[in-house]
This record gives structure tokens, sequence and C-alpha cells, in this order.
């Protein structure tokens, strides 16, 4: 059957790729963007299987009469994909009061307020899939993005503890976590905090510099993730999980050589 998505961040990167994989194979999507002449290509495509949707996930009430829409105009709620974001640069102490809200607003607080909205329609018909785009970022750090990782690291807590909260109302959730790939995020969507001269070097050690995938290619994946009958609670995207798995190694290697000292501190 058919499927019904909710979709932040469609006007291009992964929100565009996702709305059309979904679209192509038959199923509805309201997409949602700040600027909805972005989703022209789209409704021309596909017609009324599309409802473009003008969206700023920081308003929670246009958030909820966005989700409330789409389920009036379709008929069911039955994915969300929680994509909408982007990245802040700089250092800690580089980053302003106003830079680091902002962030978090769009990044956490605007995929709660898609996932609070969706809910309702989800518990009630029993089902429902929930994806939220974290990010390879969500799980380990690099420095310079710290307001980033901040944002992505708290939507996977709270994701986690959703996942054990709706499971018996047949909601599955999943931290999609991409690498780096070409989705014009750091050209287009990033911001930059004012650098401080004593950090020159650390910028400088931090400038990105990996390989990149095409984004293309992970349509295939989240299609597999949304029709499984039980999704993961984590997946990556892309070549992540070496050099994650070796950090979290070295994780438990440290809890283990500390754990005396754990274990004493309980009394």
């Amino acid at each position: 059957m058919a499927k019904t998505w909710f979709i932040t961040g469609s006007s291009r990167g992964f929100g565009r790729e996702w709305a059309d994989a979904a679209l192509e194979r038959g199923d509805y999507v309201a997409a949602t963007a700040r600027d909805v002449s972005h989703l022209s290509s789209l409704t021309d495509r596909y017609g009324d299987a599309v409802l473009p949707l003008q969206l700023d996930v920081t308003d929670r009430v246009a958030v909820r009469e966005a989700v409330q829409r789409a389920h009036a105009y379709f008929g069911s709620l039955d994915v969300v994909v929680n994509n909408a974001g982007y990245g802040h640069f700089g250092m800690v102490e580089e980053l302003g009061e106003d830079e680091l809200r902002a962030q978090l607003e769009t990044n956490f607080f605007g995929a709660v307020w898609v996932t609070q909205a969706a809910l309702p329609f989800m518990r009630a018909q029993r089902s429902g899939r929930i994806l939220q785009v974290t990010s390879e970022g969500g799980v380990r750090a690099f420095p310079g993005i710290s307001a980033y990782h901040a944002s992505k690291w708290a939507l996977e807590g709270l994701s986690e503890s959703l996942a054990q909260e709706v499971s018996a109302f047949g909601i599955r959730i999943t931290n999609v976590e991409p690498g780096p790939y070409a989705t014009d995020w750091l050209a287009r969507g990033a911001r930059h905090s004012e650098r401080h001269p004593d950090y020159a070097e650390a910028h400088e050690a931090a400038a990105p510099d990996f390989e990149v995938g095409d984004p293309q290619a992970t349509r295939d994946a989240i299609l597999r993730v949304v029709d499984a009958d039980e999704p993961p609670l984590r997946i990556f995207l892309g070549k992540s999980f070496p050099d994650v798995a070796d950090l979290y190694e070295r994780r438990l290697s440290t809890w283990r050589e500390w754990q005396p000292v754990s274990l004493a501190a309980f009394g």
C-alpha cells in the first residue's frame, strides 16, 4: 500500500532525494520548505501526490498546522522525516548565545515540534515511522562544530527515549546518521561565528578534508528502513562505521580502565 510521508527540508539535499524516491514509487508526500517555489519541480512532475507546504520548523504553531493539514489532505500519516537543519561552525568559546540557541531551535526543537505534532495521528492509527536525521555527528564530535553536535546528540538521546515510549503503539523510530555527502550543506546551509585569533591554528586543522558520498545513492536505504517491519534504531549512511567503531572501542577501554574508581564511588 502507498505510504504518506511528511518531510521537512525538502527543497534540496536528502529531503529532496527522499521525497522524489517516495513519489517515484507511488507514495504521497507532504513536502515542506521555507520557500515553496523550490518545490515546483516536484509538483510539476507528481501533481496532487505532492502537498507543498511553506514551513519554518522553529514555529511550533505553524508546525502543528502543517502536520494537521497534511493528514487532512492525504487521510493518513505513515512516515515523518525530520530532515530540516543546518550546521553552525565555531569553537565553543566563539559561540554567541543567539547563535547557539538558533542552532538548537532548528535542529533539535524543530524536530521535537514535528514529532509531537505527528504522534497523535500515529497513535490513533497504531502505526508509523519517524526518521530523525541526526548524522554521524550525533554519535561523535569534531572540533569547531560543537553547536551542531550538541543539537544532534540531544536529538539522538530524545529519540532513544521516544522509541521506548511509543513502541506499544506500533510506532518505530530511526536515527538516520549520514556521514559526509555532496548536499551543498557546507556551501549553502552553514553559518559561522566570528573567529578568535587564538584559534587560528585550530580552525585550520579542523578544515574539512573527507570523501563525500552521492545523496542519490541513499534513496534505496531510506526506503528499506521505512518498509522494514522492525527498522533499526540507528543506521549510518555512508562509510562512518569503521571510524565510529574504533572510537567506541576506545570509550569502552577507558570505562573499563576506570571501573574500579567508578565502583568505589558507589559506596
